[in-house]
């Protein structure tokens, strides 16, 4: 009987494999950031909305950009064959971390009362940073799962060969002329 092993990767391996996903999710997150703080700075400033609403309105702008970066360009190989169940993680995950980032921010403004815009904007990094890390395992562990490795199968034994054959053909000769016996008497 012959058995396959399957290759796992070295740790190297799997290092690098996490800081190119690291380095993906990093411009992705980058792009949101961007969009992040424009539709905040225009909050504050133009709009003139208090600072935990042009927060909220910001990140959920980003969130829905961040979506389609993960799931189109970084996460595209990963299982997608529960989108609902994808999307629903997502937005759940992603309004913790919206939570965490308004959170520091709120902090920051109404017990720490630094709540100059530049102020602001530091808290809101702050913020931002403890909700990426919390994003990125979030996301890469729960919302885009890999993809299932295929199952190695086993495969099945050999047919008998030489002498082997011979032996399993006899006995094949026995049982079939043991049977004939039985039915004749």
């Amino acid at each position: 009987m012959t058995t396959t092993t399957a290759s796992n990767p070295s740790l190297t391996q799997k290092l690098r494999g996490l800081s190119g996903e690291a380095v993906k999710f990093g411009i992705v997150g980058l792009s949101g950031v961007v969009v992040n703080f424009a539709v905040f700075w225009i909050c504050i400033n133009g709009l003139h909305l208090a600072s935990l609403r042009s927060n909220i309105a910001a990140t959920l702008i980003a969130i829905f950009t961040n979506y389609l970066g993960y799931r189109y360009w970084l996460y595209r190989d990963r299982d997608a064959a529960s989108r609902k169940r994808e999307i629903t993680l997502f937005l759940l995950f992603s309004g913790a971390g919206m939570l965490i980032e308004t959170g520091v921010l709120g902090f920051s403004v109404y017990l720490l009362g630094l709540d100059s815009h530049f102020e602001q904007l530091a808290a809101k990094v702050g913020g931002l940073a403890l909700g990426t890390v919390f994003r990125f395992v979030s996301y890469r562990t729960w919302v885009f799962t890999a993809v299932p490795e295929p199952v190695a199968e086993v495969p099945a034994p050999a047919a008998p060969t030489g002498a082997a054959a011979v032996v399993a053909q006899a006995e094949l000769v026995l049982a079939t002329e043991q049977i004939r016996l039985a039915k004749a008497e």
